[in-house]
């Protein structure tokens, strides 16, 4: 399995003429044989290694995946360790792609308020395109499951219509959610794709076309995030700082953690799931997942003492953080 994955790109500076001279490259790389994708032309779904046999071994979870570390999964038969991580992987990707809605809705919004002749128009209808071949390309995986996740909590369904107007009214708080969402899954992928095990080929090419696109998607977020992070007022940082901690605490855990639709499913007892979600493995993969936001956070001046505890006590703080 090649290790050769596209990495984020980082602007020296976060000025105007560093940001627009990213803005090109990344407009370009978006309509670059190889680095853009079409989920019907560049995933042949129809090839004979591509089926999805439900009881394949090579669905069941990761190792590093907390459940893999319980006695009740690992004495669970072969095919139902292997139909439980392909119902994991399907339902990350059904809710994957709810919140590649939201995303694509919020940056539409976010488009609406920029000047003609804006540098990022471009950028944000590339990235709304292959956001939607993403989101054409996970339910198309979801079908041929023959699986019905529901993915987003119906909870979280309600809050994302507010998620969307922040892509008008507060951009920052919206891009934040944007690396909330987008950078545990990412995190994810790339372990896997760089990990020794054998993994199926259809999931190691959806995965190899979301990171490519993605490490664009969230370098523009961060970028956007330094530009106008430092100019905000007390008032609109304060709310700012405070409501990014939760929104990752609750993001990441959603994302991460076994659905109630499987754990009803799987008849997965309540305190297995607790046992899997609470070694200190556990806890600091979730530490790992958000490290890089987390770090950006950070730098921009948004982890203060007064809200540092609130990424403690929500289990997203690392320690060895500076």
């Amino acid at each position: 399995m090649s290790l050769t994955l596209d990495e984020e790109q980082v602007a020296a500076t976060a000025d105007d003429e560093a940001f627009t001279a990213m803005l090109g490259r990344l407009s370009r790389q978006s309509i670059t044989p190889g680095k853009h994708f079409d989920a019907y032309v560049d995933v042949d779904w129809d090839a004979p290694e591509h089926a999805i046999d439900p009881d394949d071994p090579r669905w069941e979870v990761s190792p590093s995946d907390p459940l893999a570390s319980t006695d009740w999964y690992r004495h669970q038969p072969a095919e139902v360790r292997s139909r439980i991580g392909l119902h994991g992987i399907a339902t990350a990707m059904k809710t994957g792609l709810q919140f590649e809605s939201v995303l694509k809705r919020g940056l539409l919004e976010y488009a609406m308020t920029l000047p003609n002749g804006s540098p990022e128009f471009r950028y944000l209808y590339h990235e709304v395109i292959e956001e939607a071949q993403h989101s054409l390309m996970f339910q198309e995986f979801v079908n041929r499951t023959q699986l019905d996740p529901p993915g987003l909590p119906w909870w979280m369904k309600i809050g994302t219509h507010q998620v969307v107007r922040f892509g008008r009214r507060f951009p920052e708080l919206f891009f934040l959610f944007v690396l909330g969402g987008e950078d545990p899954i990412d995190h994810f992928q790339r372990q896997t794709l760089r990990s020794d095990r054998e993994v199926h080929p259809l999931f190691e090419r959806i995965m190899r076309i979301h990171v490519t696109e993605e490490a664009r998607h969230l370098s523009f977020a961060r970028m956007e995030l330094k530009r106008r992070v430092p100019q905000l007022g007390r008032i609109r940082r304060f709310r700012l700082s405070v409501r990014v901690p939760l929104l990752l605490g609750v993001m990441s855990g959603a994302m991460l953690e076994p659905s109630s639709q499987m754990i009803a499913t799987y008849r997965i007892p309540k305190p297995v799931v607790k046992e899997a979600f609470s070694t200190p493995e556990a806890r600091q993969g979730l530490k790992d997942a958000v490290a890089k936001v987390r770090r950006l956070c950070v730098e921009l001046g948004l982890v203060t003492p007064l809200t540092r505890p609130i990424w403690r006590r929500l289990g997203i703080w690392d320690d060895d953080e500076r």
